[in-house]
């Protein structure tokens, strides 16, 4: 009855079709509407919570690698220098343990914790001294065993093929829990220790991993994804080193569901293998999405893992107003709905949504956000201020990269003590030398300077007055060389000074200018007080065909005369032929 009546009001009256056919027209075009809206939405979230992710994740890997990376290399600059190599090979020798310890008491003042610790393979004696120097005079504390399982990081450390390894351990005869930096000293192939340093755990979860960020949770983690770092120390792996694989802390563990798990070991395969930089890709978490960002430490064998919520990040709330507007011009009809809908939303989201992708292209240049007043305006401008804050975190990041880039080259290239080049950094400008003197018909010279009676400086006046007089030997020899001679530290109490364009005759010139460059004036370590100063000198002429180690021979058989001959004395070198007196 009821249905008789509806089709003959249909069949009567317009208004009622009319509305049928505008509620129709209204669900045809609002479906499809919505469906649009939605996607549209959700890529540009999506895009905008993975380029967060990547520039997180690279923020993270830098904000990282300045903590650590420093403490890593100074570790491997400690591992190779020659004192601690010989005191390694030797260690019952006073001497030589004399000067291992002053050169560990020496890169402990630039640890960032002022601590180091050296393992000697041959004894297992564990070397340690803190910030506050409680160890010192007392530096050995225990010898390690094969036997005792808490040693075991030790024996793991130097089967590694990487010569430094990062592990979370708390050492239970020292009684610290730390980030320990373990880097292997070697000679010849030969393992002959561990050398390294220590970053207190707290610290460096304050530094690095607890910045509050609302939304992002950042972690770092090792080879086997055992979490190293995280703002909540429960969840810290320690003893990584040492613990079979199922009884680790991981990042696995965190996610809910194995498909997520094997996807993120692939991102960190990926990014380890250096196909790509930084991987993100959402995971669930205790039955949330999160965005999960991963970069690799390669210089540390570490990857940082940010998880981000990306709800928190952006809110989605934003557009839920904009849904009701769109259903309330609906309302007054399909047609101008669509209309106003392109203009007002479409529109506008595809300019936000084409900078986006100008933004993804490394473009985040400001001033283009959208003025209007309501939630896309909002949203616009959040954005504008996102592209701000990731622009300004990129240039930071190049930033920090040129100036660790600086540094990398200083400590690979130059003497710390001396701000001369170092032996690695004098090779370098030996062979430009030698190439530009092929190219212009030149021949260069070399002067092998060492210091007369250093060790009794040391032994009678401290190593401290040792140095003082090496620096000014060094900016004598600077002052004396001319702008395109090469000075370098060749090492422990030697320099050698490479010249441009000599001859025969020139040479021994250039050797008497040098000593009486450092011998005409005593060095004043301290103010009134002065200690007189002489080098010896071994010179000679660089052939073209010659090897560096041929030319230090060769200068090094020149300055052995030189020394026999007495000190502040200079000798040229003379091929055997023509020198049989100095042979004999």
């Amino acid at each position: 009855m009821a249905l008789s009546r509806f089709r003959n009001s249909l069949m009567t009256s317009l208004r009622l079709r009319v509305l049928l056919l505008t509620l129709g027209v209204f669900m045809a075009v609002s479906v499809p509407a919505y469906i649009a809206f939605g996607w549209m939405v959700d890529r540009t979230t999506i895009k905008l919570g993975t380029l967060f992710a990547e520039k997180q994740v690279l923020y993270d890997r830098y904000r990282g690698l300045e903590t650590l990376f420093r403490e890593a290399s100074l570790a491997e600059t400690l591992a190779r220098a020659p004192s601690v190599l010989e005191w390694a090979q030797d260690e019952s020798d006073p001497e030589k343990r004399e000067r291992g310890l002053a050169e560990l008491e020496h890169y402990r003042l630039a640890f960032k914790d002022r601590s180091y610790f050296f393992v000697v393979h041959e004894s297992g004696n564990y070397y340690f001294n803190d910030r506050d120097n409680a160890y010192a005079g007392k530096q050995l504390r225990y010898t390690l065993s094969p036997e005792n399982p808490r040693d075991g990081w030790y024996y793991k450390t130097i089967t590694e093929l990487r010569s430094c390894q990062l592990n979370v351990d708390n050492d239970d005869n020292i009684r610290v829990t730390k980030v320990w930096v373990n880097c292997k000293v070697q000679a010849d192939g030969r393992t002959l220790g561990v050398i390294g340093t220590g970053i207190d755990l707290s610290d460096f979860i304050r530094e690095v991993v607890d910045i509050p960020q609302v939304g992002v949770d950042s972690l770092f983690v090792d080879q086997s994804g055992a979490i190293q770092a995280h703002r909540d120390p429960r969840m810290v792996d320690f003893h990584s080193l040492t613990k079979d694989t199922k009884a680790k802390s991981t990042v696995f563990a965190l996610l809910d569901r194995p498909a997520d798990r094997d996807r993120l070991a692939a991102m960190m395969r990926d990014v380890s293998d250096g196909g790509q930089e930084v991987k993100s890709s959402f995971v669930t978490i205790k039955g949330k999405r999160f965005l999960a960002g991963v970069g690799y430490l390669d210089q540390l064998g570490w990857y940082n893992v940010s998880l981000m919520d990306v709800d928190r990040i952006i809110e989605r709330d934003l557009f839920t107003p904009i849904a009701l507007l769109l259903a309330a011009m609906l309302g007054a009809g399909a047609a101008l709905m669509t209309l106003l809908f392109k203009r007002i939303v479409l529109d506008r989201l595809a300019r936000l949504e084409h900078w986006v992708r100008r933004m993804q292209g490394g473009d985040y240049s400001t001033g283009h956000s959208d003025l209007g007043k309501d939630e896309i305006g909002r949203l616009s401008r959040a954005i504008d201020y996102m592209a701000k804050s990731v622009g300004d975190h990129t240039q930071l990041l190049e930033r920090l990269v040129r100036e660790r880039t600086e540094k990398l080259e200083r400590l690979a290239h130059l003497d710390a003590l001396t701000d001369l080049y170092n032996r690695r950094g004098f090779v370098d400008a030996v062979s430009r030398e030698r190439n530009r003197a092929a190219r212009e018909g030149g021949t260069p010279g070399l002067l092998l300077i060492d210091l007369d009676m250093l060790k009794r400086i040391n032994d009678s006046f401290g190593h401290h007055v040792g140095d003082a007089v090496l620096i000014e030997v060094a900016a004598r020899l600077r002052r004396s060389a001319r702008n395109y001679d090469v000075c370098a530290r060749w090492g422990g109490d030697e320099f050698v000074l490479l010249i441009s364009d000599c001859d025969e005759k020139r040479l021994p010139k250039i050797a008497d200018k040098m000593l009486a460059s450092i011998a005409n004036e005593p060095v004043y370590y301290v103010p009134g007080r002065a200690l007189p100063v002489t080098v010896s000198i071994g010179a000679c002429l660089v052939a073209p065909d010659e090897t560096i180690e041929d030319i230090m021979k060769k200068a090094d058989a020149a300055l052995y005369a030189a020394k026999r001959e007495g000190r502040n004395h200079r000798v040229v070198f003379e091929p055997p032929a023509d020198r049989a007196s100095i042979a004999d």
